[in-house]
């Protein structure tokens, strides 16, 4: 029996199904498998929290009715006591095997609860790669971006500096302390692959570096006009 085989099974067989699986020593590791499965996991737990509450409320219900019980027997005397002590034996087997029946099932929701909390692990990391790797993706479109500039030499506006400066500000944690480390940081050690810079690229290189220093859109080092805007047209700037 799978998971999907679990998932569609009515309410009451589902029931049983988990009944019959909560005790450890008497279960079915495959069928508790799928029972525990992600698909399966929450209707699982739902059912299983329900069966406790009904079982607690029957300990209840029982255990009062047994008090009232006791009151009228003990108000007729000493012929009530002979019966109320003659049923105080099946009684307290009953009692014992409800209560017995559901600190079992309390295990079995105890378990439950760090199985989703494990699987909840599990998909929260995976969520945090796969929004990384996202994000990861866009970092590098954003540097491809500024050295398109770089290489190509074309004026960059505001809305330009102001992508570009996104990689120095946005950080990701990194490491077991959860360090924040900058976007470009992690293009430039994390995200990148490594690779001989040649002469053209370490003029490129500073082009970048120029337009990514600029405050406000301008540069501080060439009045206003990025340097990108001059790679390779032979003027001497440096």
């Amino acid at each position: 029996m799978d998971a999907r085989d679990v998932a569609d099974l009515e309410d009451k067989e589902y029931e049983d199904l988990i009944v019959a699986n909560a005790h450890p020593p008497a279960r079915n590791p495959e069928v508790w498998t799928a029972l525990t499965h992600p698909d399966n996991l929450a209707r699982t737990y739902d059912v299983i929290t329900n069966v406790h509450q009904r079982a607690g409320n029957v300990l209840r219900k029982r255990k009062a009715e047994r008090d009232l019980f006791q009151t009228e027997c003990f108000a007729r005397g000493e012929e009530g006591k002979r019966e109320w002590f003659a049923t105080r034996a099946e009684y307290e087997s009953w009692r014992k095997r409800a209560a017995n029946f559901h600190q079992m099932i309390q295990r079995a929701i105890s378990e439950l609860g760090r199985v989703k909390r494990s699987v909840n692990r599990s998909a929260n990391h995976r969520v945090a790669q796969e929004q990384r790797e996202t994000l990861r993706m866009l970092a590098l479109a954003v540097h491809r971006h500024q050295a398109a500039h770089a290489r190509e030499g074309g004026v960059a506006a505001q809305s330009d500096y102001e992508l570009w400066r996104m990689l120095d500000r946005l950080t990701v944690p990194v490491g077991a302390d959860s360090e924040q480390v900058t976007l470009r940081t992690m293009l430039d050690i994390y995200w990148s692959d490594v690779r001989p810079v040649d002469e053209g690229e370490g003029r490129r290189a500073e082009a970048e570096l120029a337009m990514r220093s600029a405050p406000a859109g301008k540069s501080g080092r060439y009045g206003g006009v990025p340097r990108a805007r001059h790679v390779h047209n032979g003027k001497e700037l440096a």
